[in-house]
């Protein structure tokens, strides 16, 4: 009776781990992008551009040139463009741009841009200090707006053996139609 008590107990051991391991990895699945997005702005991995509070303490010595770069995604009735299409900057030194955006048909729309900078290894050196990025945009029908882009390029790259053949970063937006939120049901 011992045996089978003792063989009863692992049997429920062992299911009760492999649920809570199952639990987990769903768990870690839900929770794997939003981590990802939280890499990817700390370390500028993927091209992600760094989000700075003020502007370094030094300027740096090398001048790069930086160019810009608008999209829509299909679906979304705006048109997109920057207003300069590439500036050379010196790294240390802040830069205001600004992109235009008109909604193209007679009803509001709303939409988010997507960013990045390529290459890639520029990501962690591109630091916006305000940008329309960080919140979605909405235009009501026949509205155009100018939208102010405030960065620098982190003087840090200049120390980075991946950088040193760089001298033109791109910074890349998309904008994506934010879905409707979704209608309450009324109680009756």
């Amino acid at each position: 009776m011992k045996r089978a008590s003792a063989s009863s107990r692992r049997r429920h051991f062992i299911a009760a781990a492999a649920g809570a391991i199952s639990l987990a990895m769903l768990g870690l699945a839900f929770a794997a992008a939003p981590l990802y997005r939280l890499y990817c702005a700390a370390t500028g991995y993927a091209g992600t551009p760094q989000i700075a509070k003020a502007l370094p303490a030094t300027k740096g010595m090398r001048s790069l040139t930086v160019r810009f770069d608008a999209n829509v995604a299909p679906g979304l009735p705006w048109s997109f463009v920057p207003e300069t299409v590439e500036i050379k900057l010196r790294t240390g030194e802040m830069a205001t741009i600004y992109y235009r955006i008109a909604n193209k048909s007679d009803r509001a729309t709303v939409a988010r841009a997507a960013f990045n900078v390529s290459p890639d290894s520029a990501g962690a050196y591109f630091d916006k200090v305000a940008c329309f990025c960080f919140n979605e945009q909405k235009l009501d029908g026949a509205q155009a707006l100018e939208l102010p882009v405030v960065f620098y390029l982190d003087p840090a790259l200049e120390k980075d053996p991946a950088m040193s053949s760089v001298s033109e970063i791109t910074l890349s937006y998309t904008f994506f139609a934010e879905k409707p939120a979704s209608s309450t049901l009324a109680v009756k």
